[in-house]
């Protein structure tokens, strides 16, 4: 694989990639010094000041889903990256709790925020008073005045902004090229072959807010997977003879969903355009660019748990359970010092594990 390796100026600026033979020569001769930055991208900052800091047009392709999208940056003579990214939708909704749907069937999670929410309201509200006494929540119809993000599409549009600004930062970008999701997922659209019921999609939800966010990267053109003049990312893709695995999207592959990224960045440099002659008339492709092999890269996030020492919901008495550590059948904590706890003629110190008191006699197990 004759990859390209990206270069930045002396001043942190990006310049045009080079050679991987290049950039080897260039450290072993200490005019530049490598480097990788958040998404593992092996780069080289120049020590000594370019002879030139012209750069030609690359240009940046995001296809954004609901739980994995694609990256790919693209020159007209070679491809620079492709990127696989997972996106925490899923875990996020989870975390808050919110209704699964499987197999056409509501499945609620219990866990999650919305659980202690619950709970909480359940002991705020006496229910020996009468029902327009008691102190439950406000009626949400149109009470609703923010216009904030749902909590799990927030987290996947800010990671999709973040391995943007990352690939901005090595790569001369020009332009961002990203897809426009119309999913048609009910009967609201009037197409006759929609599904039935009203909802919308999550790919939809915040993807003109992200595109805002990213203009102040480079200049985003918006771009439909199928359009009626011929330039959606899936004509350009089938032109370009790229083969995209739509059977096993979670496979981490660049089949799967960079390759889109790739024919998104690609439509920069070749589109489908009307002609005419002296003879004929018609459409055909014009442009040149040259698809080649590059780094691909699985992106994610950390599986982190936040820190937990009680269980979220009181038992009888209000009393939190706590979580994690070793606890005794008495109340002790294992690695603890008994100190004055410890009843005379009992030996006192600091053990660990489950710790079992006799007179004279210590057991740990």
């Amino acid at each position: 694989m004759n990859s390209r390796v990206p270069v930045l100026n002396p001043d942190s600026t990006p310049a045009m990639p080079t050679k991987a033979s290049r950039a080897r020569r260039w450290v072993k001769d200490g005019k530049a010094i490598g480097k990788c930055n958040d998404l593992g991208i092996y780069y080289v900052q120049l020590l000594v000041e370019p002879s030139d800091t012209k750069t030609q047009p690359i240009s940046l392709g995001c296809d954004p889903g609901k739980n994995y999208s694609g990256f790919g940056v693209q020159s007209s003579i070679a491809t620079l990256f492709r990127g696989h990214a997972v996106l925490p939708f899923q875990r996020v909704k989870e975390r808050l709790g919110s209704a699964r749907i499987k197999n056409g069937k509501v499945i609620k999670n219990v866990r999650g925020r919305a659980l202690q929410r619950r709970a909480r309201r359940g002991r705020r509200i006496n229910r020996n008073l009468p029902f327009e006494l008691r102190n439950h929540r406000q009626k949400r119809f149109n009470n609703r005045i923010k216009s904030k993000l749902p909590p799990s599409i927030l987290a996947s549009r800010l990671m999709e902004i973040r391995i943007v600004k990352e690939l901005c930062s090595i790569f001369p970008v020009a332009d961002i090229v990203y897809e426009v999701v119309k999913a048609d997922v009910d009967l609201t659209s009037g197409r006759k072959g929609a599904k039935s019921g009203k909802g919308f999609s999550p790919v939809m939800a915040a993807q003109y807010w992200c595109m805002e966010q990213l203009s102040k990267f480079a200049s985003v053109t918006p771009m439909c997977g199928w359009q009626k003049d011929g330039n959606g990312t899936s004509q350009i893709r089938k032109y370009l003879g790229l083969y995209k695995d739509k059977k096993n999207k979670k496979n981490p592959v660049p089949e799967t969903h960079a390759v889109d990224g790739v024919a998104l960045a690609a439509s920069k440099f070749i589109s489908f355009k009307p002609f005419a002659t002296k003879n004929s008339r018609g459409h055909d492709w014009q442009g040149t660019v040259t698809i080649t092999d590059s780094v691909f890269r699985v992106i994610t996030r950390p599986a982190y748990f936040r820190r937990a020492l009680h269980f979220d919901n009181p038992q009888s008495g209000g009393i939190r359970k706590r979580k994690g550590g070793t606890i005794t059948p008495f109340g002790c904590l294992g690695a603890r010092s008994l100190g004055d706890e410890a009843s005379p003629g009992v030996d006192r110190g600091d053990f660990s594990g489950l710790i079992f008191c006799f007179p004279q006699l210590m057991a740990v197990c």
